[in-house]
């Protein structure tokens, strides 16, 4: 009876093994059958070496070298303007001219009174010397002559501030300001610019200030005048760093004899610092940025596994797969970054259709369409 269980239970663990193995088989064959993932299409690089210049940019204002809103002191009514908006006018020309009538009456008869008082001295002297008057007498007389003149020039003074000059050679704006117009202290009557020369004002960060120096060269672009690139020159450093914003205001001299720039304007500045350094360098868009670090894609031939050829391409040529690696990235400069760590030069790197990838993925390269890599993009219209 003994012997016969156990030859049951023998044949029933046979059987059971008979199926599991089966079974195993059956799952085998569905997975060597089951279609394998295809290859995903991106755009790759290989890693160049490139030179870069290190420099110091930063986004300027430009302002004149002199420049003012002429303005009048006193209020009055305007007689007369003595230009049109937009010429360019000399130091000291006369601008607007104020009604000032009855501040010139005021002025004559002032005048009439010192001339009147300088009189009364010179009589008084003569009488002095004849002793026929006090020495006293000759002192009043003194004193009221200065305090007649005294009023006279501060009459003069009034008179001269209805006519409006110009304080320096420049170029005129446009003005609102007509003839009949009542002007009160403080009005703007017109721009006076010089902007033969100009200055740009730009901040740097503190840490950079031990690359700037007077008398150091920069070029600036404006947007205005898109591939042009006007030189320039330090001539101040700020000797006070802002304390809210730890960057210190430096500002240099550009010629402007075409007057292509103009006061107000933004410039685009930039600043050569040191030696040439060498950088590996990708596109931008090359560039997977995590809270865990920066990744980019790698690309190498499939591997032999296990003794078996590696898969080929429709080439027949070992199929591409992708790897992921952390990188440390460095300095940008238009679409371009520099790559610090991670990678090394000749390697073929994903530019694009990243998204699709994983470790392992394999992957077929189609640069029909590249993304930007230049290191000085300009705007394109559409």
């Amino acid at each position: 009876m003994t012997k016969r269980m156990l030859i049951m239970v023998g044949c029933v663990i046979l059987l059971i093994a008979v199926l599991a193995f089966g079974k195993y088989l059956q799952i085998q064959k569905l997975i060597a059958s089951s279609p394998k993932p295809g290859a995903q299409t991106v755009t790759a690089i290989k890693v160049p070496v490139v030179e870069w210049q290190p420099q110091l940019t930063a986004v300027g204002t430009l302002v004149p070298v002199r420049g003012v809103d002429v303005t009048t002191e006193i209020a009055g009514m305007v007689r007369k303007v003595n230009f049109k908006s937009g010429d360019e006018v000399k130091a000291g020309q006369v601008l607007f001219e104020m009604n000032a009538e009855s501040d010139i009456a005021q002025l004559r008869s002032l005048q009439a009174a010192a001339d009147l008082a300088a009189t009364v001295l010179k009589r008084d002297k003569l009488q002095l010397a004849a002793q026929a008057i006090s020495q006293a007498q000759v002192d009043n007389d003194e004193a009221d002559l200065k305090s007649r003149k005294a009023l006279t020039a501060q009459q003069q003074a009034l008179v001269d501030k209805k006519t409006i000059r110009a304080p320096f050679a420049g170029k005129l704006g446009i003005t609102a300001v007509n003839p009949g117009q009542y002007l009160n202290p403080g009005d703007t009557l017109v721009t006076l610019q010089t902007i033969d020369t100009v200055y740009v004002d730009f901040f740097v960060p503190q840490k950079q200030i031990a690359g700037l120096s007077i008398g150091q060269k920069l070029n600036l672009s404006s947007d205005a005048w898109p591939g042009v690139a006007f030189p320039a020159k330090v001539t101040s450093i700020s000797p006070k760093v802002d304390a809210a914003t730890r960057n210190v205001q430096v500002q240099a001299t550009v010629a402007n004899a075409k007057r292509q720039l103009l006061p107000g304007m933004f410039a685009n500045v930039s600043l050569d610092q040191g030696e040439l350094k060498k950088y590996l360098t990708l596109p931008q868009t090359a560039i997977t940025y995590n809270p865990y670090g920066s990744t980019v894609f790698v690309l190498a031939p499939a591997k032999a596994q296990n003794g078996k050829e590696p898969p080929k391409d429709d080439k027949g040529n070992a199929q591409l797969v992708a790897q992921e690696v952390f990188v440390t990235t460095g300095p940008t400069r238009g679409d371009q970054v520099a790559v610090l760590t991670g990678i090394k030069e000749g390697q073929t790197v994903v530019t694009s259709g990243q998204l699709k990838l994983k470790n392992g993925t394999p992957a077929v390269i189609n640069n029909t369409v590249q993304p930007s890599n230049s290191p000085n993009p300009t705007p394109q219209e559409h």
